[in-house]
């Protein structure tokens, strides 16, 4: 049976129902009470629920009690505040909105909101003003809660030496910390939006732009380097990262970035860069110096010329080893050579090339690989180079070497092919020193395995590596 089923006659039954529909409704919108004031008598007439807030005793508001009854529970501190409000609905027929605290008989303090407009007679005088109250007190804890926790940040994020920056999701920069204003020299407000662009280096900004639209399109991480007109006009160089901060669902609620001065750095990299190739070069002078001591001593030694030569290739590939694997920047890296091992591999046997077509070939898997592989790798490939053109199938204008690079699993396979050479009778009788220092270069200093086989057809060596063999810097950087 439903209050609508009842009969008309059970009067007391349906308003029973009627006023726990009402308390449902009240809970379920956060509404504390209501009351109803009677201005020229003044008193006021609520229900339990507003008269327990209250800490008024629910028969006092049935029966109607002074309004200053229930003001007693207002927060000192907020009671000239509320007063001051409620006259002004009184008299400037204003609706009463406000909130304020109210003390509880436990000590504690709850926030409410309260609403009421006055109504008045054909006199216009006011007669009644009834109104509403929320507890909003789980709120007020939230803003409280979210005012603290971006006090904490703000004052986190001021003591930084970094710029720190945040934008909307669609990339609209609407804060920055102290650092940023100390630097640019800018005011706060002046650099929200977009206005943050007039302050890098013009040659810099389509970079800048171009990555954070991609940052911004695809949700990846922002990074770029970038200058920045400091305020005494000068220009510095920073690097911008930047990260997106999702909601449950994967959704970009905002972006936090930063700004780190890596203006020295990059100056004591050009340093370095500058010294590198000084040394680089006195380097290669010594590599030129000692080829030509070999070649003056060679002279006076005919008997020796064959063992000269030798000396003299192995210390040319040296070199070349050392002109790839130095340190680089974009002006100074060598036009042959790259950071892969196919560009090391061309660059250190484009001699064995003639002019219409290669004689060695280089197919595979290329892999990026550092200085510390490059001394014993030069030192392999050109002893199989040098013996190939003696004995092998360079020595043959119709023959082919084939280099095989391919990873299998955590390694790395080297292969070497030749072909169309004079047929092998079969394993060397004896081993020259120059391969004796390529094996033991490559199994002591980059731990590969060597394993080779010589059919009628021609040589065939396999070098086995592990996986970071090839980048042996990296992995000393990551142990340590």
């Amino acid at each position: 049976m439903t209050a609508d089923t009842l009969p008309e006659s059970d009067t007391a039954q349906r308003l029973a129902w009627a006023e726990e529909r009402l308390a449902f409704a009240m809970e379920a919108s956060g509404l504390v009470g209501a009351w109803d004031w009677d201005v020229a008598a003044d008193l006021v007439h609520a229900d339990a629920r507003f008269c327990r807030l209250y800490g008024v005793d629910p028969a006092l508001g049935e029966a109607g009690t002074p309004v200053a009854t229930f003001t007693q529970a207002v927060h000192p501190d907020d009671l000239p505040h509320v007063q001051a409000a409620i006259a002004t609905a009184l008299e400037a027929e204003a609706p009463l909105n406000t909130e304020y605290r109210l003390r509880q008989p436990d000590g504690t303090e709850r926030w409410v909101l309260v609403r009421g407009r006055a109504i008045r007679d054909a006199g216009g005088r006011t007669v009644r003003f009834p109104g509403i109250a929320l507890d909003i007190t789980d709120r007020k804890a939230s803003e409280a809660a979210l005012r603290e926790s971006e006090a904490r940040f703000r004052k986190i994020a001021d003591t930084m030496p970094q710029v720190v920056w945040s934008t909307l999701p669609d990339g609209h920069h609407d804060y920055y910390n102290r650092r940023w204003y100390e630097l640019t020299g800018t005011t706060p407000g002046t650099t929200d939006g977009e206005g943050w662009a007039g302050l890098f280096h013009p040659d810099d900004q389509p970079l800048a732009w171009e990555r954070w639209r991609h940052a911004l399109a695809t949700g990846e991480p922002y990074e770029v380097e970038y200058r920045l007109r400091m305020a005494d006009g000068s220009w510095r160089w920073f690097l911008g990262r930047a990260l997106p901060v999702r909601d449950a669902q994967g959704r970009i609620e905002r972006w936090f970035g930063t700004c780190t001065d890596i203006h020295d750095i990059r100056r004591a990299a050009e340093e370095r860069e500058i010294l590198s190739h000084e040394l680089s070069h006195r380097i290669k002078n010594i590599f030129s110096v000692t080829s030509s001591l070999i070649s003056l001593s060679a002279r006076g030694h005919p008997e020796a010329a064959d063992f000269a030569e030798e000396l003299r290739g192995r210390i040319t590939a040296l070199g070349r080893a050392h002109e790839f694997a130095r340190p680089h920047s974009e002006d100074s890296r060598p036009g042959l050579g790259r950071t892969t091992l196919f560009g090391f591999l061309h660059d250190l046997l484009s001699p064995y090339a003639t002019r219409k077509e290669e004689r060695v070939s280089i197919q595979g898997d290329d892999c990026i690989f550092d200085d510390a592989a490059a001394t014993p790798l030069a030192l392999l490939f050109h002893e199989l180079a040098t013996n190939a053109a003696k004995y092998g199938a360079l020595s043959n204008p119709a023959g082919r070497v084939a280099i095989t690079v391919r990873r299998e699993d955590e390694e790395i396979v080297l292969s070497w092919q030749e072909r169309g050479g004079p047929p092998v009778p079969g394993p060397p009788g004896r081993e020259g020193f120059g391969t004796k220092l390529a094996m033991i270069s490559v199994q002591g200093q980059l731990g590969g395995k060597v394993s080779r086989r010589w059919p009628p057809e021609g040589l065939e060596l396999e070098t086995r590596l592990s996986a970071d063999a090839l980048n042996r810097r990296r992995r000393a950087r990551q142990k340590a």
